[in-house]
């Protein structure tokens, strides 16, 4: 799995560098999460800019992350999402879940 995360104090961005958000990158985008959602982490913006595709276990990596930041009273913002994955995350009610930004920067203001 490609991905690059940039931290700056209580955030980080983590920029999936893949076009399938599916079941070949969910386990290890999910132990990635575990790693970086920790206490002092607040805010985590994840940028899906490259993702063309996703399915089930990809929304799962998702609600992991979104568990564990709200365990520590901490946010997940999504940046970039690609028309096909937006319209799976409105059938699945998770666009009421995840606040959806155009930009990382956009997504680090509000």
């Amino acid at each position: 799995m490609k991905f690059d995360v940039t931290k700056n104090n209580s955030s980080a961005v983590l920029t999936l560098k893949e076009r399938k958000l599916d079941v070949s990158v969910s386990p290890e985008l999910k132990g990635e999460f575990i790693l970086l959602c920790r206490p002092t982490l607040k805010l985590l913006i994840i940028d899906l800019s490259a993702v063309e595709f996703c399915d089930s276990s990809g929304l799962s990596a998702l609600l992991i992350a979104d568990r564990q930041m709200r365990e520590h009273k901490g946010a997940i913002r999504l940046v970039g999402v690609h028309k096909k994955v937006l319209a799976l995350l409105k059938i699945s009610q998770l666009d009421k879940v995840f606040p959806i930004f155009d930009t990382v920067a956009k997504a680090q203001k509000d």
